[in-house]
Order: C-alpha cells, then sequence, then structure tokens
C-alpha cells in the first residue's frame, strides 16, 4: 500500500523571489513546509546564487508545471570580462586571465551570434547526466567531459549597462534549458577576452515576476497562517499559454474520469492542445478533436 503524503490537500501556484545562496530545492521544501501542503515542485531551477522568480507549484499545479518550463523566461545577468572559471561563475576556480576589453560595439555585434535558434554546451558543472551521474558531480571529483551542445531558443540578448571596462550588464529572453552561465562563457570566447557570470537574477518566467514574489523573510512571517494562502494563485494560471475551452457538465464528469469529454470551442484546430474549464476552474489538459477534449493530464479541483 502506498504511503499517504503528510499535509493539506492544497493547489496552486506560490512565486518566491528566491535569494542568492539557497537551492531551489531548498526553498521548496520550505514553501511546502510553510503552507502544509502535501505535494510541491516548481518551474525552473535557478543555481544556488542566482536570484529572482521561481515558481513554486502545490497539489494539483504540478500537473502544470511542463508548461511554465517551457514558457520563455527573462534574465539579468553582469559578465565579468577577462577571466574564465571551471564553473563559468564566479564561485569557481579561475582558470584564465585576458587584458583585452573589447568597446560596446564589438560586445553588440558577438551578441547577435546568440539570437534565435542556437546551440549550447551545458557548463562542466551542471545537473545534465553523464552515464547516468550529475556532470557536477563529476566536475567536483576532477573529471573533465565532452557534454553534448543542446538546442536553445534566444529570443532577445540585449546590451542594458556597461559600469566599467570590466563588466557587461545584458539581458536575455530564452526558452528552455537555457545555461546563462554558458552564454557568458562563449560571449567571453567569442570576443576573446574571456568571461564568466558575476550575478545573474531571473526577472519573470512566463506568467510569473519576481516583482510579485514573496521573500524568503515574509515566508516565514506568514507561515502556517491564512495570511500566507492569500498569496497563493490559481493552477489555472501556469495554463495561461494554452487555448481555453468550456466543458459541458457532462463533458466535465466524463473527463474526471480520463475519458474524452463534450467541450464548446471557437477557432481551435483539431488536434490542438488546450485546457477545459468548468465553472471557473481547470478540469483537464488535452487533444481538442471534434468537439471533444481527449485528456492527457486531469485535475482533481473543486468546484
Amino acid at each position: 500500500m502506498a504511503r499517504r503524503r503528510k499535509g493539506r490537500d492544497v493547489s496552486g501556484w506560490l512565486v518566491v523571489d528566491k535569494p542568492a545562496g539557497q537551492t531551489s530545492t531548498t526553498v521548496v521544501n520550505k514553501v511546502r513546509w510553510a503552507l502544509n501542503a502535501n505535494k510541491a515542485g516548481h518551474a525552473g531551477t535557478l543555481d544556488p546564487e542566482a536570484t529572482g522568480v521561481l515558481a513554486v507549484a502545490l497539489g494539483e499545479a504540478t500537473k502544470t508545471v511542463p508548461y511554465i518550463t517551457d514558457a520563455l523566461k527573462a534574465y539579468e545577468f553582469t559578465v565579468r570580462l577577462g577571466i574564465s572559471t571551471n564553473t563559468d561563475d564566479a564561485d569557481g576556480e579561475v582558470l584564465a586571465t585576458s587584458d583585452l576589453r573589447p568597446d560596446d560595439a564589438a560586445i553588440k555585434t558577438a551578441l547577435s551570434r546568440f539570437i534565435g535558434d542556437i546551440q549550447q554546451v551545458p557548463p562542466q558543472f551542471s545537473a545534465v547526466k553523464v552515464d547516468g551521474q550529475r556532470a557536477y558531480k563529476l566536475a567536483r571529483a576532477g573529471e573533465a567531459m565532452e557534454l553534448s551542445a543542446r538546442s536553445l531558443w534566444v529570443e532577445s540578448l540585449l546590451l542594458i549597462d556597461r559600469p566599467d571596462p570590466d563588466h557587461v550588464a545584458l539581458e536575455m529572453v530564452c526558452g528552455k534549458g537555457g545555461y546563462v552561465r554558458s552564454i557568458a562563457r562563449d560571449l567571453g570566447q567569442a570576443l576573446g577576452c574571456l568571461g564568466h557570470v558575476r550575478d545573474l537574477r531571473r526577472t519573470w518566467s512566463g506568467p510569473f515576476d519576481a516583482a510579485d514574489g514573496l521573500t524568503m523573510a515574509e515566508i516565514d512571517e506568514m507561515a502556517r497562517t491564512d495570511a500566507l494562502d492569500a498569496h497563493l494563485l490559481p493552477l489555472e494560471k501556469g495554463l495561461q499559454d494554452l487555448p481555453e475551452v468550456k466543458a459541458t457538465p457532462e463533458g466535465a464528469a466524463r473527463l474526471r474520469n480520463g475519458n474524452p469529454g463534450m467541450v464548446f470551442a471557437s477557432d481551435i484546430e483539431y488536434g490542438e492542445e488546450v485546457w477545459a474549464s468548468h465553472e471557473g476552474r481547470a478540469v483537464a489538459v488535452g487533444r481538442y478533436k471534434a468537439g471533444e477534449l481527449h485528456p492527457s493530464r486531469v485535475f482533481n479541483l473543486p468546484g
């Protein structure tokens, strides 16, 4: 018999402004405790020293995590020119240095190479798996790896400030699976001056904005109270990028049981992925086929 999870059946999203020095897992565990929730996850890992929006899904909202993971995200970060490190950030060991400092025009020209569909090699210190082991564990053991390049969509990459010759402040909007540390490393190599990330902040992720996020101190203060519950966003927030269709009462009942159900839809193409609602709450996600939704995910929500 499966062991029952401890905690409340609470569903929704809590937006956290993650501080530097904490892992994403640490933040999720704290949120889960603070809400006394029986299930929690997050939509996109941030490096421990990175700050900014970490959207934490509770309960049934964890089923919508893939739609936030796949959404565009925005980062503001500072590249330290002239130094490469083994972690591609400021915490790593220095590998090489350079006295070259390109001007703004050269930097803007180089940035254009990193826009659109690009191929990106993850950092040696990353969570990608190599023969079943995490790359960062192998890197810590001193093992050098040949990591495969991965596709990344970069919507935009802009120079937003040049506080001094050694530092460049950038803003990037990209899709799923991007490593900002790789951008800093590869930009430094393209410019011939080397580089690494000095600081990094995720400003928004899909529909969630860091400006709306709670700090860990605020979560501590409101933990296990109705005040923290009031900050929960509905599960449906995670489905914002999908078209919505309305389920009939009978259709909603069938969908909740995992069966195709009748829905009302307009301007929806056959086979398109959509989500169905009934009486204002999400019922299921699936493919629209001739007046019916064929569910792939079903939500067990009241209403």
